[in-house]
C-alpha cells in the first residue's frame, strides 16, 4: 500500500486544514494542556509497578511458584507483547488517519481490557490457587490480555504525544509531563500495595485510569496530516522520507539510520534499568534484610525523586542538549550502583539514599529518550505519518528489555543457588552481582553507545 493510499479520505470526508505546528505558539503547551495530556501517564505508570516488580514477587510468595517457572512466564508473555507492539503501532497509524476521535475509541476499549486483565491476574480464582499448573496457564493467559490492552494504550498515548512536535525543550516538556504524572502514578502504587492492600490498590487503578482517559479527550489534539500539506512529499528524492516511504509501514522505522542508532542505546540503556527493576525487592528482602514496612520508603523515594528530577533535567537539557543531558543520567546511575554494590545487611538508610539518587537518573531515562524519538521522527520527515511505527517498536524495545530481565536474571539466581528467603553467602553474593554489577556493566555499554552512536554523530535528530 502507497503512502498516499495509507492517509486517504472517504470522499464524503471534508479535507482538513493544513496543520498550525504546535510548536510556534508560545502558549500551545501549557501546565493545563500538559496535564491534560499527560494525566494518562499516571494510571499507566500506576499499573506497570505492579506488573514488573510486584508480580515476580507476589506469586513466589503468595502461590508458591518457583522462580524458573516465573522466569519463563514472564519470558514468554513479554516476547509475546513485545512481538505484536509493532502491528499495534501500524493500527494505531491506521486510527489517526482516520481522526483523533477514532484514536480515543480505540483508547477506551483497550482500557476496559487493561482494567479486567489486571483484575484477573491479581485476583485468580481460589480454585486455581491449589493446582499450580492451572494457575500457571491463567497467570499467562491474564499477562497476555492485560499487556495488549496496556501496549495499545501506551502506543497510543505516546504517538499522539510525538504528534505535538516542537524543539528540544518543547518535545521535553510534553514528554516530561507524561512521564512525570507517571512517576507520581509509580509513587502511589509503591505505597498502596503495603499500606492498603491488592484490593484498595484496584481500586484506586480503575478510578485513575477513568479520569486519565477522560483528561486525554481534552488534551491538545495533533491535527490529521498528508504528505502533501506537510510538504514532506516534495522533498528530493533519496531523501530520508524518500526512502522511508518505500518500505513497508511496520519496518519504516528501520530505514532511518538515525532511529537505528538510538534504539540501540535505548535497548542497551533498558536492559540495565530493567535487571534492578525485577530484583530490587529480593535485594531489600534478603540482601538488606530489612522490614517489609520500609519497602514503600524505599521504591516511593526512588520514584518521587525521579518526578521531582525532571525539572532538573529540563534544565540541563537547556544547557547541553538532549544526548549529553541522557549521558550524564546513566553516569549518576553508574556511581550509585555501584555504590550499592557495597551494602551489608541493615543498611537501610544508606540504601534509601541509593535509591533516591538512582531516581534522580530515572528521570533522566523516562524524559528524555522519548523526545530524541520525537526528533527523529521530525527530522526524517515521518511526522503525522508513522509515529505509531515508531512508537511500537519502541514499546517492542522495552517489552524486550523486561522478558530479558525477567528470563534471565531470575532463571540465573535460581541455578547459582538463591531462592526468596535463602541467605547464605554465595547466594547473596550472585543477588549483588545481578542486581548491582550487571546494571553497571550495561550502563557502561549504553554510555559507550551514546557517546558515538548520538552525540558524535548527531545526523537525523531535530534540534
Amino acid at each position: 500500500m502507497t503512502l498516499q493510499a495509507l492517509h486517504a479520505k472517504p470522499p464524503s470526508t471534508p479535507p482538513t486544514r493544513p496543520v498550525e505546528a504546535l510548536a510556534t505558539r508560545t502558549d500551545a503547551f501549557s501546565a493545563r494542556n500538559g496535564v491534560a495530556y499527560g494525566l494518562l501517564g499516571l494510571p499507566l505508570a500506576f499499573v506497570a509497578l505492579p506488573l514488573y516488580v510486584i508480580l515476580p514477587n507476589h506469586y513466589a510468595r503468595a502461590f508458591g511458584v518457583p522462580l524458573a517457572t516465573l522466569g519463563a512466564i514472564l519470558l514468554g508473555t513479554r516476547l509475546f507483547d513485545a512481538l505484536i507492539d509493532p502491528l499495534l503501532g501500524r493500527l494505531i497509524d491506521r486510527m489517526f488517519a482516520r481522526s483523533a476521535a477514532a484514536v480515543l475509541t480505540l483508547g477506551a476499549a483497550a482500557a476496559l481490557l487493561l482494567a479486567l486483565g489486571f483484575t484477573l491476574l491479581f485476583f485468580p480464582p481460589l480454585l486455581l490457587q491449589t493446582a499450580p499448573t492451572a494457575l500457571v496457564a491463567w497467570a499467562s493467559a491474564m499477562l497476555v490480555l492485560t499487556y495488549a490492552a496496556y501496549s495499545t494504550l501506551s502506543v497510543s498515548h505516546q504517538s499522539w504525544g510525538a504528534m505535538l512536535g516542537g524543539n528540544e525543550a518543547q518535545r521535553s516538556r510534553i514528554v516530561a509531563w507524561r512521564e512525570g504524572l507517571g512517576l507520581f502514578g509509580v509513587v502511589l502504587a509503591s505505597i498502596t500495595p503495603v499500606v492498603l492492600g491488592l484490593p484498595a490498590t484496584t481500586a484506586i487503578f480503575f478510578i485513575a485510569l477513568t479520569l486519565g482517559w477522560l483528561a486525554w479527550r481534552r488534551a491538545p489534539r495533533p491535527s490529521h496530516q498528508t504528505a502533501n500539506q506537510t510538504g514532506h512529499a516534495s522533498q528530493p528524492c533519496g531523501s530520508a522520507a524518500d526512502k522511508g516511504a518505500q518500505k513497508s509501514p511496520i519496518w519504516r522505522p528501520f530505514s532511518i539510520s538515525a532511529f537505528r542508532r538510538l534504539l540501540a542505546v535505548f535497548l542497551l540503556n533498558g536492559i540495565a534499568s530493567a535487571v534492578p527493576a525485577t530484583l530490587v525487592l529480593f535485594f531489600i528482602q534478603d540482601r538488606l534484610q530489612a522490614p517489609s514496612a520500609l519497602e514503600p520508603l524505599f521504591l516511593g523515594s526512588y520514584f518521587l525523586c525521579a518526578a521531582l528530577s525532571i525539572p532538573l533535567w529540563l534544565a540541563v537539557v537547556r544547557r547541553i542538549g538532549l544526548a549529553r543531558a541522557w549521558l550524564t543520567g546513566m553516569v549518576l546511575a553508574i556511581a550509585v550502583f555501584g555504590w550499592a554494590a557495597q551494602l551489608q545487611a541493615g543498611q537501610t538508610l544508606a540504601f534509601a539514599v541509593v535509591c533516591a539518587l538512582s531516581g534522580v537518573a530515572l528521570g533522566a531515562d523516562l524524559a528524555l529518550p522519548g523526545a530524541l524519538l520525537a526528533g527523529v521522527i521530525q527530522a526524517s520527515g515521518q511526522s503525522g505519518r508513522a509515529e505509531g511505527a515508531f512508537f511500537g517498536w519502541w514499546n517492542f524495545a522495552t517489552k524486550l528489555n523486561l522478558a530479558l530481565a525477567a528470563g534471565l536474571a531470575l532463571p540465573l539466581l535460581g541455578l547459582f543457588g538463591y531462592a526468596p528467603g535463602v541467605r547464605d553467602a554465595a547466594a547473596l553474593s550472585a543477588l549483588v552481582v545481578a542486581y548491582c554489577v550487571l546494571p553497571c556493566l550495561l550502563k557502561l555499554a549504553a554510555a559507550a553507545a551514546a557517546y558515538f552512536f548520538i552525540i558524535k554523530q548527531p545526523e537525523g535528530f531535530s534540534p
